[in-house]
């Protein structure tokens, strides 16, 4: 029996539309898994390090206002402060195992920019943009959150044109984040 070409469309169509929804499904879940808190190889509790010790963000991450990455914490810098304490938390013991090895702690990051965007966190810190302006309120957080902000083009442009009108023609240039 041969397909009348009425039949040949009617399976055309419903191939497209089954592949387009199987491109949206892939794509809906790789953005919700992309705004899921990654796990870490330790749990660090934000809100002990910055409310209760008193520490900055930019204690832990010492390159902020240095470059374009914010850095992680090192095993040394933790252990700095960690090695006078007797390890009461599971965190506590990984932490005190990576020093004892002599290994780096594999942080996961939590925002990652894509390759065409440049970002420096350097110029942002020295133009006296708190942390929170941009990843919430962390310091608040017993886990590294997923972005708290959802950080897309409009959302940094919404910023960037709200800044004094002199600067604004420069900071919504295409070349001031894509390089």
């Amino acid at each position: 029996m041969q397909a009348t070409s009425s039949q040949v469309r009617k399976a055309v169509i419903t191939v497209v539309v089954l592949s387009v929804l199987g491109v949206l499904l892939v794509a809906a879940v790789g953005l919700y898994r992309s705004q899921q808190t990654p796990p870490q190889p330790l749990p660090f509790n934000h809100q002990v390090h910055v409310q209760k010790v008193g520490l900055s963000c930019l204690y832990c991450h010492s390159n902020a206002n240095k470059g374009q990455s914010a850095g992680m914490p090192t095993t040394q810098r933790c252990i700095a402060c960690h090695q006078q304490i007797e390890p009461t938390t599971e965190g506590e013991r990984i932490l005190r195992q990576y020093a004892e090895n002599e290994e780096s702690i594999p942080w996961v990051p939590v925002a990652i920019m894509p390759d065409f965007v440049y970002f420096s966190h350097q110029v942002h810190v020295n133009a006296n943009i708190s942390c929170e302006q941009c990843h919430g309120e962390v310091g608040q957080s017993t886990i590294a959150p997923s972005l708290t902000k959802k950080q897309n083009m409009g959302w940094c442009l919404a910023c960037h044109q709200n800044q004094p009108q002199e600067r604004v023609a420069r900071l919504t240039s295409c070349e001031a984040c894509h390089k």
